[in-house]
């Protein structure tokens, strides 16, 4: 049985972490959040230390670990504020344990090479939760795409519209400069998962970008992608609407659906537990295209690479 520590107890996906460490027989024994509003403990662990001031759980993780008595941790999930994932990390490799991260594991690309360091002087891990590369569908779907030898290049569509309210932009995820806005912040495990199956992006366009959404064009070495994320309720499909969902996820292969949007954080960490796991080096590439995204300028591009959906919000 290893021991867990928590950061960002309270957060959306805290619980998913939380499942993942019971439903893999490990134990949580400490956890960390500015808000106390953490009752969902209670549904998975009833014993936990649980601090709302980050100085004081630190201290709490130093002294296991220099009592070495049992209860030392071995693994640290951080579910934290995208732009406090860094420290979080450091911290986790610095008390002797490996660090498990939701995405992104940080804002940007340099901040990986700086990570590795702290790796290799600690000699501890860092793992990123990159689920979709877990899911069967998709992993059946890269082996087909790696087994086609021809210089075919496959027509995606990528959709993903989660509609968030006025509060989303008075929180961090709001703040470009915290959460590395929509690309980053909704778009990340996407653009893992199709650098992963159809490998470096050769050429990037962004046809639209603001605070609720973007999207654009990219051309990888073995598709021409177009995609289009947003926080946007008026972007949603009718028939979304009228049967009352507020997410809308798609990806069109060929005109064909592609699964592979199950929770799988359990999965994830088996697959950790197990010697495996994502590191560093798979995180980057999908950093540096959130990045470029980012920071590119946008331009109009051909009618034929802007999303579909896209077409109406900028007129084409």
């Amino acid at each position: 049985m290893k021991n867990f520590a928590l950061v960002g107890a309270a957060g959306y996906i805290a619980p998913r972490h939380m499942k993942a460490i019971k439903d893999t027989g490990n134990r949580l024994v400490c956890a960390v959040d500015p808000s106390d509003s953490v009752g969902i403990l209670d549904s998975y662990f009833d014993d936990v230390d649980f601090f709302t001031e980050f100085e004081r759980f630190d201290r709490h993780v130093e002294m296991l670990r220099r009592k070495n008595a049992g209860d030392e941790i071995h693994y640290v999930s951080i579910c934290s504020p995208n732009y406090l994932h860094d420290a979080h990390i450091r911290f986790a490799l610095r008390v002797g344990a490996d660090a498990i991260c939701e995405k992104p594991l940080v804002l940007n690309p340099w901040n990986l090479d700086a990570l590795a360091e702290v790796e290799k002087d600690f000699g501890k891990r860092i793992y990123n939760v990159l689920q979709l590369r877990i899911h069967q569908t998709i992993r059946d779907l890269r082996e087909k795409v790696l087994k086609n030898k021809s210089k075919h290049k496959y027509l995606i569509d990528l959709t993903y519209i989660t509609s968030r309210g006025k509060w989303y932009f008075y929180s961090w995820k709001g703040d470009i400069e915290k959460s590395g806005g929509v690309a980053t912040n909704i778009g990340i495990h996407f653009f893992d998962m199709l650098n992963w199956i159809f490998g470096k992006v050769q050429h990037l366009e962004v046809h639209y970008s603001d605070r609720k959404k973007v999207g654009g064009f990219m051309e990888l070495e073995r598709a021409n992608v177009r995609w289009f994320l947003s926080l946007d309720r008026d972007d949603l499909p009718q028939k979304a609407v009228q049967e009352g969902k507020r997410t809308f996820r798609s990806i069109l292969i060929e005109n064909q659906v592609s699964g592979g949007f199950t929770d799988l954080h359990t999965e994830v960490y088996k697959d950790i537990l197990a010697g495996k796991g994502y590191g560093i080096e798979d995180a980057r590439p999908s950093i540096e295209l959130a990045y470029r995204i980012r920071h590119a300028r946008v331009t109009s591009g051909d009618k034929e690479k802007v999303h579909p959906i896209l077409r109406s919000v900028i007129g084409k």
